[in-house]
């Protein structure tokens, strides 16, 4: 017993010596600056542009609050990463509204942009992943894989903060879609749930290489399809059917599906 609890007492000494914001601090922030972007997600309006600056300092502060107990593993100070981050926030707003008029383009239940905005967890997945990807990029650890798994958990689409993604991205419906971590999206992309944008089993010390696929522009990815690999790239207006397996490149204009091969098995009965 008292080898397990020295054990737990290391655990608990280097889990100080690398501290980390809690997750509901996390949590908080990035509902917020959605909140502050889009307030069709929660219905609460500031139509005061004084009111609205206010609160944006407000998320910057909070940025670097969260960031300020990882400071020893930051590239620059916690205030710098923070500013950089909310002189970024124009371009992912830019880019969510793009996104969000992908969904309702292409989505024929979509009755309106205020019903993806407030109720699709497609745009809620895309939104936490385009403020983790932005601080993916600032060379922030944990904090942006903390955001988009909390969107992973809510809607069961999983998005590494890693991956490229262009705008005008479409998911529709979502639910077990995985998009790896050096994954390189273009614009106009439609994905539907299932699908898988991954790697192939490789040893760790290729942990930094690319190992997840290039998708094109406009192209549709249906339900179901898996496709592998750093080296795989999917031509622009290609059409991938669900189920699809693919580990291998495929032309512009490609149209690709599953061809389903029934073997029965006989056996003799005396």
């Amino acid at each position: 017993m008292n080898d397990f609890l020295d054990e737990l007492k290391r655990r608990h000494q280097l889990a100080a010596a690398n501290a980390y914001p809690a997750t509901s601090a996390v949590s908080e922030f990035a509902n917020s600056l959605v909140n502050w972007l889009f307030p069709e997600h929660t219905g609460q309006v500031m139509d005061d542009a004084v009111l609205l600056e206010q609160y944006g300092r407000q998320l910057e502060i909070q940025l670097e609050l969260l960031l300020q107990p990882m400071q020893h593993q930051l590239p620059e100070s916690a205030g710098n990463i923070s500013r950089t981050f909310m002189s970024k926030v124009p371009v992912i707003y830019d880019e969510l509204t793009k996104d969000a008029n992908a969904i309702f383009q292409g989505d024929p239940a979509a009755t309106c942009l205020y019903e993806v905005i407030r109720a699709y967890p497609g745009f809620y997945a895309i939104a936490f992943y385009r403020m983790a990807h932005a601080l993916h990029e600032l060379n922030v650890p944990l904090l942006p894989r903390m955001i988009t798994e909390l969107a992973h958990a809510r809607t069961g689409i999983d998005i590494h903060p890693g991956a490229v993604i262009a705008p005008f991205f479409c998911i529709d419906h979502g639910t077990g879609i995985v998009i790896g971590e050096t994954t390189v999206i273009g614009q106009h992309v439609k994905l539907y749930q299932g699908v898988t944008l991954g790697a192939l089993s490789i040893e760790k010390t290729m942990a930094r290489s690319k190992r997840h696929p290039t998708i094109g522009d406009h192209v549709v990815i249906y339900a179901g399809a898996t496709i592998l690999g750093g080296d795989t790239i999917i031509g622009h207006h290609s059409v991938i059917g669900g189920n699809v397996w693919l580990i291998r490149s495929v032309e512009p204009f490609s149209r690709i599906y599953y061809k389903a091969e029934h073997k029965y098995l006989e056996s003799n009965h005396e």
